[in-house]
């Protein structure tokens, strides 16, 4: 019916003095005051993806997000976890309840802080040990990993994306070219339809409309010495939030509004840990079962992970994907991507009147999903 995002702000940005809860609550207020015929009491569930959950959006933020928004205590709340498609599995948990019966309308989205994301202090394995004890960031990535897990699926996620740029022959220049032209897409698009202000925060922080070629040539390889990976070419990290209202027939006659799409389909797929950024290909092949999208979002963790997919992908119009830039210049909260751009595809199919639509997610430890919605 619906679909509202935070504007997404830098690491330490304009956004990093917003706990997360206070987030998620800001778009499901938002979102329920687009639809003011809609009773709140009756939304049958609502459900949050987060990837983090280590610090203020512990304790279900789902359920904290509706308290705060003001939402009638009998309204329950939950929170997924699929790292960076947390939202999107939301999304998908929100329509299955809904096909089911279980639901008529239910509130999905995602919401991230890395900027608030804690240090943690691991317990130690025995009482009173001697030394000092090391702190372990919650921000990204790997943390307190098992020694058991194999070393190859371990390794960052920018590491990971170097090997897709390997396996593919992605070089530097191409992904520097990818980059460049989000920054510029995103500069011009028009996100008006779907985005909510946070106090007097109204913009995308980590757009660059003044990036160049050059400037982005200039900067050192991230993660491998002699690598093509960069911050450039790289999502940033970042804080936002994102929130859907969908519903059923018997929810469409209560709220009165006109649809924006229908979610018709989804798919999850999985590969081996470090090459995730390939993740979702075969999750992206499977929910359109042969049928041609005239409008794609595909979440940019790295430009050489986009690239990757769009060469194991030839039947794919590149032009279609991500024609208002994507997460290299938007940026990547990482529970409420999949939201944001499920989001996205919606509203851009109803601004086109019709056509079909896919949004898709790399995940790290080597998943991927993907959500096809109609108009």
């Amino acid at each position: 019916m619906d679909a509202v995002r935070t504007p997404i702000g830098r690491y330490g940005g304009a956004l990093s003095g917003v706990r997360p809860d206070d987030l998620a609550a800001h778009v499901i207020k938002e979102l329920l005051a687009r639809s003011p015929a809609l009773d709140p009491a009756a939304i049958g569930d609502v459900v949050f993806g987060n990837a983090n959950g280590a610090g203020e959006d512990n304790r279900n933020v789902a359920r904290m997000a509706s308290l705060l928004a003001g939402l009638p205590v009998g309204v329950p709340g939950a929170t997924v976890n699929r790292l960076c498609g947390s939202g999107m599995e939301a999304v998908i948990q929100a329509y299955r309840a809904i096909a089911l019966g279980d639901a008529s309308v239910v509130v999905a989205g995602g919401v991230e802080s890395m900027s608030r994301a804690p240090w943690v202090l691991p317990k130690p394995s025995r009482a009173f040990p001697a030394g000092n004890q090391e702190l372990v960031s919650t921000t990204l990535g790997w943390r307190l990993v098992n020694p058991r897990m194999a070393p190859e699926w371990t390794v960052s996620l920018g590491e990971g994306a170097e090997l897709v740029a390997d396996g593919h022959g992605v070089s530097r220049q191409a992904q520097d070219a990818y980059a460049l032209a989000s920054h510029q897409k995103a500069a011009k698009a028009d996100f008006g339809a779907e985005m909510v202000a946070v106090g007097e925060v109204v913009r995308d922080e980590s757009i660059r409309e003044d990036t160049s070629m050059e400037a982005l040539a200039r900067l050192k390889p991230a993660f491998r010495e002699g690598g093509t990976v960069t911050a450039g070419n790289s999502s940033p990290l970042n804080d936002g939030a994102a929130a859907l209202l969908l519903c059923d027939a018997d929810g469409l006659a209560a709220i009165g509004r006109e649809p924006l799409a229908r979610i018709t389909g989804s798919a999850v797929s999985a590969i081996e840990p470090q090459y995730f950024g390939l993740g979702p290909v075969e999750a992206m092949r499977k929910a359109l079962r042969g049928r041609e999208p005239s409008v794609v979002e595909l979440n940019e963790a790295f430009a050489a992970q986009v690239l990757g997919c769009l060469a194991e992908l030839p039947d794919l119009d590149p032009s279609i994907v991500n024609p208002r830039g994507g997460a290299i210049a938007l940026g990547h909260p990482l529970g409420a991507s999949g939201a944001r751009i499920t989001g996205a595809v919606a509203h851009q199919l109803a601004s086109a009147g019709s056509g079909l639509g896919l949004a898709a997610l790399c995940i790290g430890v080597g998943q991927g999903l993907a959500v096809v919605l109609e108009r």
